[in-house]
């Protein structure tokens, strides 16, 4: 199997490389504009709060959790065990998983009980060994700059379904359509400009947070906005172990086990592309490493009902957009969430952001993302094998976003979560594709 070393980069695309520190005020306001860019943690508390009419007081709660869990994850990635600029946030993969199961019989209790078990076992499987492991040869598979590629491209493509959806909104949003429009498109616009200044310009490095700064006032000026809740809700968040209940069903942690599988796959491409953009060796060890603070937290996380944790694409685009590669930003950053967690008031803020303006900004983001997964399969070897190794699932796992509501609920809760989850079916068919033909080969 062909293995892509990072030891070959030829430099880093970085201007402040990753184990390059940078002044307090610039970690901070680079963490702010972290957070900025993950929609999903903006987001993911409230639709299961909405899906299982939770109280406005869980659902604060679940963000407290959401953003501590995140903060933990990220500072154990930065300092402790990867030690890349890795941001980790709540996966979309778990949280479909969640709103599929969480009805059932024992219902969230049942789901974050046997989330949290699945969760165990990935920590038992990425317990980092020197020599051999199964996340380590998991490794070796993932960093094949096919398998590396097309599961970033998935992703990346799979995003668009968060970006112009909802930049543009839905008639009964408050700016639909104009002021969504506009007030994005100062947002992006304003990413791409600041993007493309001289190299070590301060407002290069804040594009982002600058950008959504910018897109919230031109929003605020045009329709009606509120921050009156910023100041209610000023208690702090203290989580609470298995706050929904607590119950364990064999069926649910498979489901929950082979939801995170893709999760890890995504993370350690991740891990590849940022580790070469930084020109460092990422060793077999210290993948392991990085996957077992991402179960750890993922296992933390719903014991304390949150969500498992993934690399973050929207960040890695932010990260070649900024070209500050520093691993104490990420470091900040973590800190920054563990803080949000625990305070009402900034979680508040938080959620006053405009979903058009962040989604306006992501787009740019995912742009980024889909067009250095490219950049990783230029060097490919375009033999007939791998044409069919790219392009079928590929093609196959984004073809199941566009799969009728009516046909996905005919089908059992499984096939339901592999077939509206690109990334979960491109990884099942990337790993059948890719074992078939290696072992014709032999």
């Amino acid at each position: 199997m062909a293995v892509r070393s990072t030891v070959d980069a030829p430099v880093s695309v970085f201007d402040v490389g990753i184990d390059d520190k940078v002044r307090v005020s610039s970690a901070v306001g680079l963490g702010i504009q972290n957070i900025l860019g993950m929609a999903g943690l903006l987001i993911f508390p409230a639709l299961i709060g909405t899906a299982f009419k939770l109280s406005a007081g869980d659902t604060a709660y679940l963000y407290g959790v959401t953003f501590m869990t995140s903060g933990l994850v990220v500072i154990l990635q930065s300092v402790l065990l990867l030690r890349l600029p890795i941001i980790q946030g709540p996966y979309a993969g778990s949280l479909a998983a969640l709103l599929a199961v969480g009805h059932g019989p024992g219902g969230l209790g049942a789901a974050f009980g046997s989330m949290t078990v699945a969760g165990l076992i990935w920590c038992v499987l990425a317990v980092p060994a020197r020599r051999f492991g199964p996340v380590a040869y998991l490794a070796r598979f993932v960093r094949d700059p096919i398998i590396c590629g097309v599961l970033v491209l998935t992703l990346a493509t799979q995003l668009t379904s968060t970006a112009l959806p909802n930049w543009i909104g839905t008639p009964n949003s408050p700016g639909f359509p104009w002021v969504n429009v506009v007030a994005g498109g100062v947002a992006a616009a304003l990413v791409i400009a600041l993007t493309l200044l001289p190299k070590g310009t301060l407002l290069r490095r804040g594009a982002v947070l600058v950008a959504v700064i910018a897109g919230t006032l031109v929003y605020a000026l045009l329709a009606p906005t509120s921050f009156a809740a910023v100041g209610e809700n000023l208690g702090v968040t203290v989580p609470t172990p298995f706050p929904f209940g607590f119950a364990v069903r064999g069926d649910l942690v498979l489901i929950f086990f082979v939801t995170l599988l893709p999760a890890v796959a995504e993370s350690i491409a991740t891990y590849d592309i940022v580790a070469r953009w930084g020109g460092q060796e990422l060793s077999g060890h210290r993948v392991a490493q990085g996957v077992f603070g991402e179960v750890l937290g993922s296992t933390v996380g719903a014991v304390f009902g949150g969500m498992s944790t993934l690399a973050y694409p929207d960040n890695i685009g932010l990260l070649r957009v900024t070209k500050v590669g520093s691993r104490y930003v990420t470091l900040a950053t973590g800190v920054i969430l563990l803080v949000l967690g625990g305070l009402g008031p900034f979680d508040r803020l938080l959620q006053a952001i405009p979903l058009p303006v962040l989604a306006a900004a992501g787009t740019v983001l995912f742009g980024v993302l889909f067009a250095s997964a490219i950049d990783v399969l230029s060097d490919v070897h375009w033999s007939r094998d791998n044409l069919i190794l790219v392009g079928f699932p590929f093609i196959t796992s984004i073809g199941g976003l566009f799969v009728p509501a009516s046909t996905l609920n005919a089908m059992p809760t499984v096939v339901q979560l592999v077939l509206g989850q690109p990334l979960i079916l491109g990884t099942v068919l990337l790993v059948v594709l890719k074992l078939a033909f290696t072992l014709r080969r032999d």
